[in-house]
């Protein structure tokens, strides 16, 4: 387990911080900004501005990390409307990366009207617990893989979703079919799911969930992240957040690159998960990510 000393604060271009994790080798946000991306890729996606109008969101929030994603949603949540009830079960495998985000002053170049937020984190970070007027918040430690069957059983069904695992590469472990699969049984009917990524396998994980999938606008980088739901609330939110994906992404979820990663018992490795789908990609007789590429840039269509 890492210790405090491990996380060394990196200043984003919105001012805010992320760290780095040695672990997998990557940073927790990218660097178009930490506050951001939280606000872009997952706030808003799911319509959170929106729900904080009926006055009871229930919030799953996979990897919580540093807290800046389930941060953002109470700030955004509370400026609507600050008797809107929430219920947040955070999933997080290392305890010290909040704790480190409390202990290195991530919070205090937030805007000034949010600093009253700062003693919820603390309490989320350090006990795992609150319970307050208007928030029930629990922050779950272990494997996402061993935790997500408890979150179902419990009966708590997420009006909002934030799957933010490191990348597909890094965390094969929780962008497979199974996992997406117990993630999709712990999203309401009407529910929504946010991810950064747009990635074939991660979409397809989705599709086979059940769920429909759109694109979220770009956010610091040329590519869009997800937002998927059931096919029920993708019919009622045709004016949302919820863009249709393109013929030339739709395509691409029909090449080699969309093949998913699988991990049947939820109990496998990084390599087990990587080396398995890597033998089923080389036996595929789909169309490859290259193929596609070009024929999409010749049309001129790609984008």
């Amino acid at each position: 387990m890492s210790n405090l000393e491990d996380f060394t604060p990196q200043q984003t271009q919105d001012g805010s911080f992320t760290f780095f994790s040695k672990e997998f080798n990557e940073a927790f946000h990218s660097h178009y900004g930490a506050k951001q991306e939280s606000l872009l890729k997952f706030v808003i996606p799911t319509q959170l501005p929106i729900l904080a109008k009926t006055g009871f969101v229930r919030l799953l929030d996979i990897c919580y990390g540093l807290g800046y994603n389930t941060a953002a949603a109470l700030q955004t949540i509370w400026e609507i409307n600050p008797h809107c009830h929430v219920e947040v079960i955070g999933l997080e495998i290392n305890p010290a990366v909040p704790i480190a985000a409390i202990t290195n002053q991530l919070f205090d170049g937030w805007d000034e009207k949010y600093i009253k937020h700062i003693k919820i984190l603390t309490q989320i970070a350090f006990e795992h617990e609150v319970k307050i007027d208007h928030l029930q918040a629990t922050l779950l430690i272990g494997d996402a893989r061993s935790l997500i069957s408890q979150v179902y059983e419990s009966g708590f069904q997420a009006d909002a979703i934030f799957l933010d695992p490191f990348s597909p590469p890094q965390c094969p472990q929780l962008w497979t079919v199974e996992f997406i699969k117990k993630v999709s049984e712990c999203l309401d009917k009407n529910g929504l799911v946010a991810t950064y990524s747009c990635a074939g396998a991660v979409r397809t994980a989705l599709l086979t969930a059940g769920l429909v999938v759109g694109s979220t606008s770009p956010v610091g980088r040329r590519t869009p992240g997800t937002i998927a739901a059931y096919h029920q609330h993708e019919e009622k939110s045709s004016k949302s957040s919820f863009l249709a994906l393109s013929p030339a992404e739709k395509e691409y979820l029909l090449t080699r690159a969309a093949i998913p990663y699988r991990d049947p018992t939820l109990r496998d490795s990084a390599e087990d998960i990587l080396k398995r789908r890597q033998e089923e990609v080389q036996a595929s007789s789909l169309e490859s990510t290259s193929q596609w590429r070009k024929r999409w840039l010749k049309s001129g269509n790609h984008k």
